[in-house]
């Protein structure tokens, strides 16, 4: 199995197993020189790690990472750097009824057609397991970022869960993390509370929406015409598990809007730097950031292993039913957030070196000459 890497100047590479000993991540690019610590990196992870409420799955991992490579004196050396996050609470004997039977909406039948082999212990591959590796990444790219760009932040939380969606007009960036949902609004996290309950009762799963934002980008990130910011970080939350549609800025709703609607206005701000009357780009023109805050969505399909019973066949071919049992998310798009989150980071930096390698300092200045 190939393509197990994303990035270019900083590049991950993601390995192991949902029920294997241990699963991680090898890091190349990572600037030298970047303090970071077993510490700082499980920050982001606790915030991912399952079995932490009734909402998500009743798995229990520690996800503690160890730092194996590429860090010496709690800095970055420049050279690829380990992580590593053992597994310890694996139940493969919930899955042995399985061993014959393709799951409906799971990758079980497109991994067999594809290899002739598959890991039915929780997925292998496929498994959501495989984001904690993904979330150890960001942490480290959070820490360069922090180094290389220092007034960059990421955020993500929850904007929708199944058909209800949050109220615009309560979006309270505080509030996202005093909910298990990584909500901006008090008022929906509480309705999404009950929802959430009767759906997990009954033995069934939904989806939800998760926005990502980036403020403090530098203007300048990206390239045309196939090295776009915005390329990259769709095809980044696209390879998140059970994602199935991305969109920045306006993004869909754009196709109903004017040209007169949809163009952000430009004026000159008092210090000195160019201003948008709005945000519909979501913060990219022509696959370049333009200093403006990032606005991504993606939509996370609901759980495909439930509990209700569903049409399927075996490997022999034979029409069966089968019924997944197991700890699972009623909702994976709640973890789904750090997740989101770290992809994020890992594309920003991994743009921001490419554009000091490539440009530099020579971008065009806007305003008066000196």
């Amino acid at each position: 199995m190939s393509l197990n890497s994303f990035g270019h100047l900083f590049r991950v590479t993601t390995w192991g197993e949902s029920h294997g000993p241990a699963l991680g991540a090898t890091v190349d690019g990572c600037p030298p020189n970047v303090p970071v610590d077993e510490e700082a990196l499980q920050l982001w992870l606790d915030r991912r790690k399952p079995g932490q409420n009734k909402y998500t799955t009743q798995r229990r991992e520690a996800d503690a990472v160890r730092i194996l490579s590429g860090v010496f004196e709690g800095r970055t050396t420049g050279t690829p750097v380990q992580l590593m996050i053992e597994n310890t609470d694996q139940r493969s004997k919930d899955y042995s009824e399985i061993a014959e039977k393709f799951r409906p909406g799971h990758a079980d039948i497109t991994y067999w057609q594809k290899y002739g082999i598959r890991d039915y212990r929780g997925g292998g591959r496929s498994s959501a397991r495989e984001t904690a590796a993904r979330v150890a990444a960001g942490g480290l790219a959070r820490a360069a970022l922090s180094q290389l760009a220092p007034g960059l932040a990421v955020q993500g939380s929850m904007v929708q869960m199944g058909p209800r969606a949050i109220d615009r007009d309560n979006f309270d960036s505080d509030q996202i993390g005093q909910n298990p949902f990584w909500c901006p609004d008090a008022t929906a996290a509480a309705d999404w509370a009950d929802y959430l309950d009767q759906l997990r009762k009954s033995g069934d799963s939904v989806g939800a929406v998760i926005e990502v934002r980036a403020s403090g980008v530098p203007a300048g990130l990206g390239a045309p015409i196939y090295g776009k910011l915005d390329t990259d970080l769709a095809a980044a939350m696209m390879s998140i598990n059970a994602v199935k549609g991305v969109e920045i800025g306006e993004g869909m709703a754009a196709a109903a809007l004017r040209g007169s609607e949809n163009a952000d206005e430009i004026t000159m701000g008092p210090d000195g730097h160019p201003e948008y009357s709005s945000n519909h780009a979501g913060g990219i023109l022509g696959g370049i950031s333009t200093g403006q805050e990032i606005v991504l969505r993606f939509a996370v399909k609901p759980t495909s292993s439930i509990l209700t019973s569903r049409r399927t066949i075996t490997k022999a071919g034979e029409e069966t039913e089968i019924v997944t049992k197991g700890r699972h998310d009623p909702c994976v798009g709640i973890r789904a957030v750090p997740v989101g989150e770290a992809m994020m980071a890992c594309v920003l930096l991994d743009h921001l070196l490419l554009h000091r390698g490539q440009v530099g300092d020579t971008g065009g200045r806007i305003g008066p000459a000196d």
